[in-house]
């Protein structure tokens, strides 16, 4: 449970993240709480039983469609970028359990990542594990994640 939710977590983050691409302010917000609200949903879906099930999974719906808006419509293209940059350079140079931030001085937004655990797949791809923070507004999301290291020297987000 704690994987699949940690999954979604990241997922969710990932995604917000992503929808902020687009230029137009308002697709950024509704692209974000489609998102939002798609992983929201698929998070309620995962507790309890019958209409209980329901019911979690359209209040996981309603939350991640408000979490979701209010990530696209804040993160601009630039904080999008920064965290990516970080990211990437963190999963390659970082040590585990060291933690690198970032900040959009344009927007006052910033984030960080810490990766948590370093280890090489079956398919001899070295991976990270780690834990992200996006801080919007005085509020911070949290996410968890792993990345595998890609031909091309890229970190691709594997769940």
């Amino acid at each position: 449970m704690k994987k699949i939710v940690s999954a979604v977590m990241a997922a969710s983050l990932v995604l917000a993240l992503a929808a902020c691409e687009g230029s137009n302010y308002g697709q950024k917000q509704t692209g974000g709480a489609v998102i939002g609200g798609a992983a929201g949903g698929l998070l309620g879906s995962q507790v309890g039983g019958g209409t209980g099930r329901l019911a979690a999974t359209a209040a996981g719906a309603l939350i991640g469609m408000l979490v979701g808006s209010e990530t696209g419509k804040s993160l601009d293209r630039a904080d999008r970028l920064h965290a990516q940059q970080t990211t990437q350079q963190t999963l390659e140079t970082t040590k585990t359990g060291t933690t690198s931030t970032w900040t959009n001085p344009d927007s006052g937004h910033s984030g960080t990542v810490t990766p948590t655990r370093t280890y090489q797949s079956a398919e001899d791809q070295y991976c990270r594990e780690y834990q992200q923070t996006v801080t919007v507004g005085g509020k911070t999301e949290d996410a968890y994640g792993t990345a595998c290291r890609q031909p091309d020297g890229s970190w691709k987000v594997v769940n």
